[in-house]
């Protein structure tokens, strides 16, 4: 009897191991920066957040090109993390590659759709949040012409100014918008001076509100808009914080919730493979309202923000998806 009580405990034991080994989580973040105030921030708050509430330590790495992005996904892979985060469209062909190599493992991206059975592809309507955004640049703005600075020139960022200029077109009808993109590679999510170059260029046009969806690279966008005293709009993370009075709002969207969410339901044996995209009706995107930037939201903004909000969710406003035909509507 007392050897059977020992082998009853040593094999729960070995259980209890076994279900702690398989939590062991990893995230590659997108170039740019663990710190960007921004995206990758908000993958990195994400993690923080479930290793607080958990205990569970987690391991990140933070790829400077390309090629770093692969290595660390398949070396984390090896290493028998699981699951592991790739936190950039970038990553779609590494992950496409890595999850057929190591079947048991879970991977999770973000931005971009890889279908194999271990993997979760977390999507963002983007278009919705920056349409909201796009209504208070329209109402907020006095010149009636508003701009945008975009990081690498891909679908996904002329999907956050599509959506934008839908909604700044929906506040003001005539209203003119200006757009540039950083750059073509990786670089343009982590050039500040070149967003800071691009916003003066927009203000010099007559552009009083820009909003950048850059990276890093939007840090360079809110600096500029502050010093000529216009507004700015932040993008991912809340960046209504750096520069209170002159960021009008933030497009969030809530990256920490796919990381979060990915640790959690692995931990708690509920992930599940396929394509999750989070809108406003699942509070994956919004516009970003605090005491930072209350000074600059008129009641008759918010009212219009919130009846926008409920008519997205009630399927009233359809925002259209640049990435479903690579245009925008005029």
């Amino acid at each position: 009897m007392k050897k059977s009580l020992l082998t009853l405990l040593a094999v729960a034991a070995m259980s209890t191991t076994a279900l702690a080994a398989d939590i062991k989580p990893a995230l590659v973040y997108g170039t740019g920066g663990k710190f960007d105030k921004s995206f990758n921030e908000a993958a990195f708050n994400g993690a923080e957040k479930f290793k607080k509430e958990t205990g569970i330590a987690y391991r990140d790495f933070e790829p400077t090109g390309d090629t770093q992005g692969e290595q660390a996904i398949r070396n984390f892979a090896s290493r028998g993390f699981n699951p592991v985060v790739a936190v950039s469209f970038a990553w779609t062909s590494a992950v496409e590659k890595v999850a057929a190599e190591f079947p048991d493992t879970k991977f999770i991206i973000v931005d971009s759709v890889v279908d194999k059975p271990n993997v979760r592809s977390v999507l963002y309507k983007e278009e919705e949040g920056s349409y909201l955004v796009g209504i208070l640049a329209g109402m907020a703005s006095k010149t009636g012409k508003v701009g945008f600075v975009g990081g690498m020139d891909i679908p996904l960022i002329r999907k956050f100014e599509c959506g934008y200029e839908q909604g700044a077109r929906a506040a003001k009808a005539n209203i003119e918008v200006f757009q540039n993109m950083t750059g073509t590679t990786g670089a343009a999510w982590n050039d500040p001076v070149r967003g800071g170059e691009l916003t003066k260029n927009q203000i010099d046009q007559g552009a009083d509100v820009v909003y950048a969806a850059a990276g890093a690279t939007g840090l360079g966008v809110l600096q500029t808009a502050a010093d000529n005293k216009k507004l700015s709009i932040g993008v991912d993370s809340n960046q209504n914080h750096l520069h209170p009075g002159s960021v009008l709002t933030s497009m969030v969207k809530r990256v920490d919730l796919a990381v979060y969410n990915a640790y959690n339901d692995t931990k708690n044996d509920k992930f599940t493979a396929g394509v999750q995209s989070l809108g406003v009706k699942e509070d994956g995107v919004a516009a970003a309202m605090d005491d930072n930037n209350k000074p600059l939201i008129t009641p008759e903004m918010q009212a219009a923000v919130d009846k926008a909000k409920a008519d997205i969710i009630a399927g009233t406003i359809k925002v259209h998806d640049y990435t479903t035909d690579n245009a925008c509507p005029k």
